[in-house]
């Protein structure tokens, strides 16, 4: 099972919110991770990874924090994958077939496997599915997947942070 961190999933909830904030506002980690109930210091690391790749920047100050670098139509959930987890294949083959009773010499095996054709395909995919999919996409997709009274919450949650 190809398996993600954890901070990818915040990382994409922290973009979303970031997407959501009106122009010229920023939030800082503390509050990003207050938000979303997750430890701070670890979210500010996930934070750091997303400003190296350019997909936040920071604004200094005491209304700083952090904010999307560039329209959230412009940033796709796998900028933020990669971003957070990196681009190393889920599946490393070790020729195995190599090895063992039936083993050849390497010249013998003029093709890559098949299992390993077979798993990059798919992991690529996966790779076009998340590339195809924007924070923009995501933000509108939250009003039929984010219960009306959650977004109320929010939404106060927002108006006491941000004055």
């Amino acid at each position: 099972i190809m398996k993600l961190s954890d901070g990818v999933e915040w990382g994409i909830h922290c973009c979303t919110v970031l997407a959501a904030l009106p122009e010229g506002t920023a939030l800082p980690a503390a509050r990003l991770a207050e938000f979303h109930g997750v430890p701070a210091a670890y979210l500010a690391k996930h934070l750091q990874a997303l400003s190296r790749a350019g997909i936040v920047t920071t604004e200094p100050g005491q209304r700083g924090g952090y904010r999307l670098a560039r329209p959230p139509a412009e940033t796709s959930l796998w900028d933020v994958v990669a971003a957070v987890d990196g681009i190393a294949p889920a599946f490393r083959c070790t020729e195995i077939r190599r090895r063992g009773p039936a083993a050849l010499p390497d010249r013998q095996y003029t093709r890559a496997c098949g299992i390993a054709r077979a798993m990059q395909r798919a992991e690529q995919a996966w790779r076009d599915e998340l590339r195809a999919i924007s924070l923009a996409d995501i933000l509108a997709d939250l009003a039929s997947s984010v219960p009306p009274r959650a977004f109320q919450k929010a939404g106060a949650w927002f108006m006491e942070v941000l004055r």
